[in-house]
């Protein structure tokens, strides 16, 4: 049985090297027990590399690795537990299944050591809460890309892991059949309360999955925290544009505000002059009928409508300062669909603005 711990997974200012080209740079982060925690970044920011640390597949340059207060890797002492000793469940994103076992003896492979009945039981048990009990005999080559990921979560927690690594294990799977198998897969790390530490590079995916994100960019964490606090309170606009499209437009802090195509918006703490960088989400621009709402809404011509299924996006155009005009675009989720050509009205709650200093 694994041990109980609050704190299954520490990284400490752990940085690597390949070549010249510093992959990762001072990350720190945890994983509690029971938790799921998401690396997320675009292709090469070095989240896959940090996986492959923590699980000793890489050697540790510089910082430390502890598992449930245990360290299992020191750079600066040259110490390293390997990969086998260290208590790990992975799967990656091919899934790494043995074509020549089956099912039963895949999900068995890391379970040498214990006595043969405990072993048939373990297998049944996780089998059953993949819901894959009636595959025991098959073979890889007989599931489908689902099943086949089922089984290697399966195998990854036969072995019942102080922590599972999961390397952007979804990504091969067509969208529909992903969509239900993150949420079988939530279903069965939150019942087995296994700490996990999972890479995507899917931001949609990080929010369903996980209680707490880290953001990187070149190697480095630029944010952590909640999703709702990463998509709501990004401190960059790289956050803020990783979580969606965003619409853009510059301005000047004049009376602790920015006179903007949407109206006034306020901008506390930034100084008097400050040249800013304004980012609106498009499901942030509500269209409101006239009268509705409280505040002055803008008036905005609609020049494109896209239908999305669920909602509508709208380009539109509003008038700018300068005598000009903006391209704005809108998600849309009311039943009315507005034609090209025709008028509506936006309105944007001053929360919902994010600004940040050039």
């Amino acid at each position: 049985m694994k041990p109980s711990s609050a704190r299954a997974l520490e990284l400490h200012d752990v940085s690597h090297l390949y070549g010249e080209v510093r992959a990762v740079d001072r990350v720190s982060l945890h994983v509690d027990e029971g938790e799921v925690v998401c690396l997320l970044g675009p292709s090469g920011c070095g989240k896959s590399t940090i996986l492959r640390l923590a699980a000793g597949l890489e050697q540790l340059q510089q910082g430390r690795v502890l598992m449930q207060d245990r360290a299992v890797a020191d750079g600066a002492a040259h110490r390293s537990v390997p990969p086998e000793r260290r208590g790990v469940g992975l799967v990656f994103q091919d899934f790494a299944l043995f074509p020549h076992l089956s099912v039963a003896r895949n999900v068995g492979f890391g379970l040498t050591e214990a006595a043969a009945d405990t072993r048939e039981k373990r297998i049944a048990e996780v089998l059953g809460q993949v819901d894959m009990t009636g595959f025991a005999g098959a073979f890889p080559h007989a599931l489908s890309g689902g099943q086949q990921q089922r089984i290697a979560l399966a195998r990854a927690l036969a072995p019942q892991p102080a922590i599972l690594l999961l390397d952007e294990p979804f990504s091969g799977l067509d969208a529909r059949l992903r969509e239900q198998i993150r949420d079988d897969t939530l279903h069965v790390l939150k019942q087995s309360r296994t700490a996990t530490l999972m890479v995507t590079h899917d931001p949609e995916e990080a929010m369903f999955m996980a209680d707490r994100i880290y953001l990187m960019q070149a190697g480095r964490v630029v944010q952590s925290g909640s999703p709702d606090m990463l998509y709501h309170r990004p401190v960059t606009p790289f956050v803020a544009r990783f979580f969606s499209n965003t619409n853009e437009f510059g301005g000047t802090v004049r009376a602790g505000g920015v006179a903007t195509p949407l109206g006034f918006l306020p901008a506390p703490g930034l100084a008097e002059g400050t040249r800013v960088q304004i980012l609106i989400r498009p499901e942030s621009l509500q269209v409101v009928a006239p009268g509705e709402s409280g505040q002055a809404p803008q008036s905005a011509l609609v020049e494109e409508v896209r239908f999305l299924g669920g909602s509508k996006l709208l380009v539109v155009r509003v008038p700018a300062g300068d005598g000009g005009s903006i391209s704005l675009r809108v998600r849309h989720a009311g039943r009315h669909l507005p034609e090209p050509g025709s008028r509506i009205l936006l309105q944007l709650e001053e929360a919902d603005a994010l600004i940040f200093p050039e």
